[in-house]
């Protein structure tokens, strides 16, 4: 365990991180799910640029590859126009 302050507060800082991070990104791929399961091309193109941001937002704060997003964004696009 930890001696110093600083590393103990390091420690607090990265699990209220590690935390935040895996809400969004869970968050993100049931947003995914949900798109990829849709038919209903309206409700798709609706959902379509909140789940970009979505994605945008996690490979600013790498917690995903921003080429990851960029494939990610891609194939959802091309499932989103073949509806």
């Amino acid at each position: 365990m930890a001696n110093h302050k600083s590393a103990l507060k390091r420690i607090r800082q990265t699990a209220t991180r590690t935390l935040r991070n895996k809400y969004q990104h869970k968050t993100t791929r049931n947003a995914i799910r949900d798109l990829r399961n849709s038919t209903d091309k309206k409700e798709a193109e609706a959902m379509l640029p909140k789940i970009s941001s979505m994605l945008d937002k996690l490979a600013k704060r790498n917690i995903i590859h921003k080429n990851k997003a960029a494939n990610v964004k891609s194939k959802l696009t091309k499932h989103v126009a073949g509806l």
